[in-house]
């Protein structure tokens, strides 16, 4: 029996580590350069304070040649240029290393898993609708990173598998990151690019949200439910990854000590923190992983850990989640070597010609199409939206669709495919504290996003009949 095991491992197709995936990926972009026009557009800075490119004024330059050094140095390029974030996810591993130190984490679960602990298919929904509530209003789809770590434990405890809980956080952030109802680094970028009223046009992207976010729950509920039904039908069976994420099978009541009800004050006081300063005062992770850091630091001190184990257990916290943040700058290095080799612009030129091409009815679909695709280069979107949004709105101008439409396909295009394009740093980051594979993830996920890449195109005719603004 071992032996036909030990065969069928031998013939399965088996998916190379995530840094050789990066690296390939990086090296095609290397080549790319050598074949790919070098070419930039004029940029110029808006009333923002926000650099963009000038459409129209795309030129081709001559050809800038990159050595064997510039391959060389990408990858710590990507990782400098992708520091704060880094910074940010450190800080994240190490907080949530304190608190599960100082027993929040099991009071947590312990809670949640006795609520939940006879219906426990309903807590999918309790969970991911704050989470893409949350996310759709402050567009920090990176806090999946903060979340997983801690919906793991309690969705096995509750006799789901891994992959349960990695899709309960993945699908219900991505959804309200692709609708965006007030995003501030999406469709608020996008909005000052395109010099559209900031956040209009929220509320056709409030039933959006709706809609995805609903079929969401219910794509990962019937998972869910076939998991508690039959644990071999799991993707994850039988890898016994499952059981190191929780040191008991049962759900036992924990109650709180005064300190640890005192640190649960500080914590929600410091998600309240966390959330208005997105909001006002455009926080990233920068100022996160300060928040993080000093919010682990003072649950530490009031849960009664000295200094000495706090910085020891901040340091456990950083080995569980390195790998998560190499990948991040790992991702980044593609940029890099794009921006270095002056093709990126020349990309965004052609692109743009193709989609201007196109019938008008489906202009909008196809304008969808090409972010898409741009967001495989430039998984930031921000970034995104800064480089592609000015050709975007100008070319919707002339081909007679609204430019709300047009920030509407930046959206889906760039939304949707965070949480499945390996070069998504907090996606790969997110499956690395799984533990889960991106082949497995890829299984599993596809028929949800045929469904919303299909609603999507149908969201945005409609935008396009009712001359959506």
């Amino acid at each position: 029996m071992s032996e036909q095991n030990e065969d069928k491992s031998k013939g399965r197709l088996k998916i190379p580590h995530i840094y050789v995936i990066l690296l390939t990926i990086l090296l095609l972009a290397f080549v790319a350069t050598f074949i790919v026009p070098s070419g930039l557009f004029d940029r110029e800075v808006n009333e923002n304070g926000t650099e963009v490119l000038i459409p129209g004024t795309f030129t081709e330059v001559d050809k800038t040649y990159l050595s064997f050094f510039d391959l060389m140095f990408a990858v710590p390029s990507g990782l400098i240029a992708a520091g704060e974030i880094i910074f940010g996810v450190l800080m994240i591993g190490g907080m949530f290393a304190v608190l599960e130190r100082s027993g929040l984490v099991d009071i947590g679960v312990s809670k949640l898993g006795r609520t939940f602990h006879d219906r426990p298919i309903m807590i999918i929904a309790v969970l991911m609708f704050p989470l893409a509530l949350l996310t759709t209003f402050t567009s920090a789809i990176e806090l999946s990173i903060v979340f997983a770590p801690a919906v793991i434990p309690l969705m096995v405890r509750l006799g789901f598998d891994r992959l349960t809980a990695l899709a309960a956080v993945l699908v219900s952030t991505v959804a309200g990151f692709t609708a965006a109802v007030t995003g501030p680094a999406t469709v608020g970028v996008a909005h000052e690019v395109s010099e559209l009223p900031l956040y209009s046009g929220y509320e056709y992207r409030a039933l959006i949200f709706l809609i995805i976010t609903t079929i969401g729950i219910i794509f990962v509920s019937r998972y869910a439910r076939k998991i508690k039904q039959d644990k071999t039908k799991s993707l994850v069976y039988g890898d016994g990854i499952d059981e190191t994420f929780v040191g008991r099978d049962d759900i036992t009541e924990v109650k709180a000590t005064k300190r640890q009800m005192a640190a649960i004050v500080v914590l929600f006081a410091g998600i309240l923190l966390m959330i208005f300063g997105l909001i006002q005062w455009g926080w990233y992770f920068r100022e996160l992983g300060g928040l993080y850091l000093t919010i682990g630091i003072v649950i530490g001190l009031i849960t009664g850990l000295n200094v000495s184990k706090i910085a020891e257990t901040f340091n456990d916290g950083f080995k569980t989640i390195l790998l998560g943040a190499m990948v991040i700058g790992f991702a980044r290095a593609v940029s890099v070597i794009l921006e270095d080799g002056q093709i990126l612009d020349t990309i965004v030129n052609g692109t743009s010609q193709i989609v201007s091409a196109m019938p008008g009815a489906l202009t909008a679909v196809f304008m969808m199409i090409v972010q898409g695709g741009f967001n495989f280069l430039v998984p930031s979107g921000s970034g995104q939206a800064v480089i592609t949004m000015p050709i975007m709105s100008g070319l919707s101008d002339l081909v007679g669709i609204t430019r709300q439409t047009a920030v509407l396909a930046f959206q889906f295009g760039d939304g949707f495919a965070n949480i499945f394009y390996p070069t998504s740093g907090y996606f790969m980051a997110t499956l690395a504290i799984a533990k889960v594979g991106w082949d497995k993830w890829v299984k599993f996920i596809w028929p949800l996003l045929l469904v919303w890449y299909l609603l999507a195109i149908v969201f945005l005719m409609i935008a396009q009949f009712m001359n959506f603004s």
